[in-house]
């Protein structure tokens, strides 16, 4: 018996009781080995978290004044759901891939958060709208003549990682993880187990155990 009966539930635990290493362990436990995104894309703000479902969507370069500017970005902020989160990847990071107008329009629509594998620009913008946005830095370049969103609801290749729609994205300081939906399930049962356990540990250590018998003793280090 599952401790959350859907994705509202599940998504606030995650945000309450997790944290990426303990989940990215759970991962390397089943064989998943690379689910973390590249380590450069990082939150605007340490504080920032974001867990929901991944919306990837896909970019390309482009060169020049375009019959379409943005290609079908607008179309593809237009259609998020609550709780989902704009995941872009493709293009190589000529400009910026997110903005303080694309943080209203996902906010208003109860998106969940956006992940770019690129820059994002009006920060300080994007910051007093108080919603998790993560990328790899700022960079004030437009967008409308170096790149464009060519697709939306596909999957995507991010970094070393593909990412199919509706995959559960986890993000906090020490990176962004993505948890294919196969394995959901028995990723948080036993990241919650796990996560529980660790603050035994920790208090088995600060009241003198040593690292080596805890470690024989809980199995966790």
């Amino acid at each position: 018996m599952t401790q959350w009966k859907n994705d509202k539930e599940l998504f606030a635990l995650m945000k309450e009781r997790l944290y990426t290493p303990v989940v990215g362990d759970i991962l390397d436990g089943l064989g998943c080995y690379h689910q973390f995104l590249p380590q450069e894309v990082r939150p605007l703000r340490g504080d920032m978290k974001l867990a929901g479902r991944a919306m990837p969507v896909l970019m390309i370069d482009v060169y020049g004044p375009q019959k379409k500017p943005f290609g079908l970005l607008t179309e593809a902020l237009d259609q998020l759901k609550e709780d989902e989160i704009y995941l872009a990847a493709g293009g190589t990071k000529r400009c910026a891939y997110w903005g303080e107008l694309l943080t209203a329009t996902a906010r208003t629509r109860k998106a969940a958060g956006a992940v770019v594998n690129g820059w994002h620009r009006d920060t300080p913008q994007v910051l007093e709208q108080n919603w998790p946005v993560f990328s790899c830095g700022c960079y004030a370049q437009d967008s409308s003549v170096r790149t464009q969103v060519v697709d939306f609801r596909c999957p995507v290749e991010f970094g070393d990682v593909w990412v199919n729609p509706g995959d559960i994205v986890f993000g906090d300081i020490d990176g962004v993880l993505i948890i294919p939906q196969k394995y959901e399930t028995e990723v948080f049962e036993k990241a919650l187990e796990k996560a529980a356990g660790e603050k035994v540990v920790r208090k088995a250590i600060e009241g003198g155990m040593t690292a080596t018998a805890a470690f024989a003793k809980f199995g966790i280090l």
